[in-house]
């Protein structure tokens, strides 16, 4: 997939690693359109691009089908859609603890809404052969993310329909990436630019990841070399991947008191 002069749908586009993703498709000739809950955020990524921005709450059918609607209409039909929006709540205490609404919300965000996406753009894709998904994922999907079960569920599930997608419409001409980075200097972990270092990386190295990747094909996009390793290791012996974690687990007790999510990609 080359994306220059390609009709780009971008969701949690209007910050961190979708609002890198945009800048760069930009850059390369694609139209851009940035759907995001921020939607003055969504507008200042638009302007200094040059793309459009709708408002969208992912975790509405109604609003997924609405942006794609406002993309067809500046740019014509959708060639490329970016399921990137996501959050991370973490686990209260245990690891069942979290409310059913947070649960709900991951799986809302984090699966249905790269469904409501394929099922919107799916038969037109198929109809005229081409047509491409990249679905945001995470290092968790492959492996885990300790202290926060739901987004690793929820996670683990977007790159198995990833999977289904290209499996069932890969000969059909609809291409499917999905992207598991590890840990990004994001909004979500609290974080900018300034602070990568180490194992940690900016939102443009993923996003410059992401695009080569999908240029070239391929399906798990892992920015992180080492995620690759870790799962490696996972498929190859489950008792001693599970073992690491739980060592992991406790180092993160021991030196940070407690469970932080955001903590952890100091931890590896």
């Amino acid at each position: 997939m080359n994306i220059s002069g390609k009709s780009i749908v971008i969701t949690g586009g209007a910050s961190g690693i979708g609002a890198a993703l945009a800048r760069q498709a930009a850059k390369a000739g694609a139209k851009v359109c940035i759907a995001d809950l921020n939607l003055d955020a969504a507008e200042s990524v638009a302007r200094e691009i040059g793309g459009i921005a709708v408002a969208c709450d992912v975790t509405k059918e109604a609003q997924i089908i609405a942006a794609i609607g406002a993309a067809e209409t500046a740019h014509g039909p959708v060639d490329v859609f970016v399921s990137n929006a996501g959050l991370g709540r973490g686990d209260p205490s245990h690891a069942a603890s979290a409310p059913d609404a947070d649960w709900m919300l991951n799986w809302n965000v984090h699966v249905m809404a790269h469904v409501w996406a394929a099922r919107a753009l799916l038969p037109t894709m198929i109809a005229r052969g081409s047509g491409y998904f990249v679905n945001v994922a995470s290092a968790a999907g492959l492996l885990n993310q300790i202290g926060d079960a739901a987004y690793s569920a929820t996670k683990h599930a977007a790159v198995s329909f990833a999977e289904s997608l290209l499996i069932s419409h890969g000969e059909e001409g609809v291409g499917v990436s999905v992207v598991c980075p590890q840990y990004v200097a994001t909004p979500l972990l609290g974080l900018g630019d300034g602070d990568v270092k180490g194992n940690l990386l900016s939102a443009d190295d993923v996003a410059r990841s992401v695009w080569q990747n999908v240029s070239d094909g391929t399906f798990v996009i892992m920015p992180h070399p080492d995620v690759a390793k870790y799962n490696a290791l996972r498929g190859a012996d489950p008792s001693r991947w599970i073992k690491g974690m739980q060592m992991l687990r406790a180092k993160a007790m021991s030196e940070h008191g407690g469970i932080s999510v955001a903590e952890f990609y100091k931890l590896v």
